[in-house]
């Protein structure tokens, strides 16, 4: 197997599932669940359930062209192989790396939410972006320590974040006398059929962060049969990992106080049952589930923007910065992850990441039907089926969020618009310089 130039180390199995679940459960579980069960109601922990599902579909895709064709940046990769060097391929690579990083920028802010619990500090004090900005720093410096460094970091965290979470829902639901009871309905406003589906929809992001094993197909070690497995695993490890946390939310709290309280929710569902000392726990729990989450995910979306440079779908400048690509497109990464994490509250980053996910994996899903099924081997049925699962969940979304935060939608489709017009108008003068400079070395002869 051809490795990229930029890939130095190997990443495990437990690495590769390491760092998926990182992703996912540092933005999943601390930053999601109060928002989720906001627009679900009760049903909240079978909206989870449901996202799952959904992407376990979506997960197919992913697979069966990872198994075939493994490549650091993979995303990028599927997009190029469906459609080719084109324009749907540059912007949709764009909308998967942008996504990432506003799962980046929620994970930051979600760290700062937490983080001030400990001191009795409101979720809308100015120390929130500051924390989110440190973290952003400190997943950058860790980043250019390598590969192994990551890898080492990403396993210890992913132990630790993971048997302290199941501490705190088994607990809890041991205290509730594991009644599996929720302690109150949802207003019927909220349980509506539509906001259910509208929750589903956050849950899927909760569960994106499998794509960060894709992206880093080339990291791995024996690829072709570690990045399915990797991806498998960590499905499996989150689903449990969050069902248990959704039950025991569920069980402490009113759904009117897991909304009041959305942005630290298991924080707050500890309180009856333990007091501050289950806050504490519970919020040095989603310090290293958060940092680790952040430190993942930078590490895929650098990678990635590293391919896109090198398939020539993106411009690149390295403004006189020493090192290679990856190092450059690191310090890109960071830097928009902090700028949202500073200007955008978690729900409105939430729900952008929702838009710009769904849309690409639509695109995704479409180009493997139409261009690759045969070659990877890949079902149909499973195929389509993915996309009108994403279909409805993102109708279902793009209604609530017209109602309640209609200017969100349209800084999503400025966006998506935008990164179309932005990759036409930088292909098409690529292609112009290419045949000037084609044409000046037949005239040179």
């Amino acid at each position: 197997m051809q490795r990229n130039s930029y890939n130095k180390d190997s990443l495990s199995l437990a690495g590769a599932v390491a760092m998926g679940t990182g992703v996912m459960i540092g933005a999943g579980i601390f930053a999601l669940t109060g928002q989720v069960a906001e627009l679900s109601g009760s049903l909240f922990p079978l909206a989870f359930l449901i996202g799952a599902i959904i992407s376990g579909f979506s997960a197919y895709t992913y697979i069966k062209v990872s198994n075939k064709y493994p490549s650091a940046g993979g995303i990028a990769m599927i997009l190029k192989k469906s459609y080719g060097p084109t324009t749907v391929t540059g912007a949709a690579a764009l909308m998967m790396a942008f996504s990432m990083i506003i799962n980046e920028s929620l994970v930051a802010r979600t760290f700062g939410t937490y983080t001030l619990q400990l001191f009795d500090i409101g979720g809308d004090s100015v120390l929130v972006p500051i924390l989110a900005i440190g973290l952003i720093i400190f997943a950058f410096v860790v980043n250019i320590a390598g590969n192994k460094v990551i890898g080492a970091i990403s396993t210890i965290t992913a132990i630790l974040k993971i048997g302290g979470i199941l501490i705190f829902s088994l607990t809890i639901l041991w205290v509730s006398g594991f009644t599996f009871e929720f302690t109150q309905s949802a207003p019927s406003s909220e349980s509506s059929t539509t906001g259910f589906i509208a929750g589903v929809a956050l849950a899927i992001l909760a569960f994106k962060g499998f794509t960060t094993i894709t992206n880093s197909g080339g990291e791995i070690v024996e690829p072709k049969k570690n990045v399915g497995r990797a991806i498998v695993i960590s499905l499996a490890i989150c689903l449990l990992v969050y069902m248990t946390v959704a039950l025991a939310v569920g069980s402490t709290l009113t759904i009117n106080e897991i909304a009041t309280a959305k942005d630290y929710a298991l924080a707050e569902a500890a309180r009856p049952a333990f007091g501050e000392y289950g806050v504490w726990f519970t919020v040095a729990v989603a310090i290293i589930a958060t940092a680790s989450g952040l430190l993942a995910s930078v590490f895929a979306v650098s990678r990635m923007l590293a391919m896109l440079t090198e398939m020539n779908l993106i411009p690149h400048r390295h403004f006189g910065m020493p090192g290679d690509i990856q190092k450059h497109t690191l310090v890109f990464t960071v830097i928009m992850a902090g700028l949202l994490a500073a200007f955008f509250d978690l729900g409105r980053i939430a729900s952008l990441g929702v838009i710009f996910y769904l849309v690409m994996d639509i695109i995704i899903h479409w180009g493997v039907y139409r261009y690759l099924r045969e070659d990877v081997s890949a079902k149909a049925t499973i195929l389509l089926s993915a996309i009108i699962f994403d279909l409805i969940v993102l109708g279902a979304f793009l209604s609530m969020k017209a109602a309640s935060d209609p200017i969100i939608i349209a800084i999503s489709f400025v966006g998506i618009i935008g990164l179309f017009a932005f990759e036409k108008y930088y292909l098409s003068k690529l292609r112009t310089d290419d045949k000037a400079e084609n044409v000046k070395e037949k005239h040179s002869h």
